[in-house]
């Protein structure tokens, strides 16, 4: 299973993100690839403990359910729902917010499972190091396919 743990899944992570550039274009939905860049932080920041977030009822009734489908099925659906927290607007940095992004990816290879400070999603409940790991990964995945890198 992918996992950005994973040596070789960092690395292909990090050069699809060098594919981007601020003219790219995406596949489905509303963000533009700065916005993008900057949106694929904040589920990071969840697992350091940087951003707090409450769960809720939701979370409480389906969050397991939810999590195993998004892990064991690998994936997001085009235009799924985002958290208000997560959404972004304005025009970020493109250039800057990418080497943000790039060097967090980057720590999760080379700090290892010890980077997740949060071993409590706000939706999906209590994670494993691996469950965030492959949790980042799939969450990365989609949002590169979607500007098609």
């Amino acid at each position: 299973m992918t996992n950005i743990f994973d040596k070789q899944d960092n690395e292909s992570l990090l050069k699809r993100l060098q594919q981007l550039h601020p003219e790219s274009q995406p596949l489905w939905g509303k963000m533009t690839v700065s916005q993008m860049v900057l949106h694929c932080q904040k589920p990071i920041d969840v697992a350091l403990g940087k951003l707090i977030l409450k769960g809720g009822l939701l979370g409480f009734l389906f969050g397991k359910i939810a999590k195993n489908s998004f892990i064991k099925n690998l994936g997001f659906s085009k235009n799924s729902p985002t958290l208000t927290q997560f959404k972004i607007s304005g025009n970020p940095d493109f250039e800057k917010e990418r080497q943000i992004l790039m060097a967090m990816i980057a720590n999760f290879e080379t700090v290892g499972p010890k980077i997740i400070v949060n071993k409590v999603h706000p939706f999906f409940g209590e994670m494993s190091d691996e469950e965030w790991g492959t949790l980042h990964y799939v969450h990365l995945d989609h949002h590169l396919k979607q500007f098609v890198v």
